[in-house]
């Protein structure tokens, strides 16, 4: 299921239609869990003592993943660049047809 080389994984939190859950409604025990199936288990304590939950994960940045959780440069590559990013990429294009909510005017 895992490849520990770089980090690539076919994620157990699969929904029925083949795709991950939107991260962005994933609790920080979610964003642990997710790392742990993905090779990870050391790292991903990283994630839950700063509480990273789903929308946080999709707001980090390359320098926030690999300076701000204080683990070593190489899984921290790996795991942005093959699961931060790509789960932030998954999310916009989720995202990318979802109609916006214009705010409603008041009448008075």
């Amino acid at each position: 299921m895992e490849n520990k080389t770089n980090g690539s994984v076919e994620a157990k939190l699969v929904a029925e239609n083949g795709q991950l859950p939107d991260p962005a409604d994933w609790a920080f025990t979610d964003v642990v869990n997710y790392f742990k199936a993905a090779g990870f288990d050391e790292q991903a304590t990283a994630f839950q003592d700063q509480e990273i939950d789903g929308k946080s994960l999709l707001l980090m940045t390359r320098n926030d993943v690999l300076t701000g959780l204080s683990i070593k440069l190489g899984p921290a590559l790996k795991i942005y660049e093959y699961h931060v990013k790509p789960l932030q990429t998954q999310h916009l294009k989720s995202n990318a047809n979802a109609p916006l909510h214009a705010p409603q005017r008041v009448t008075r």
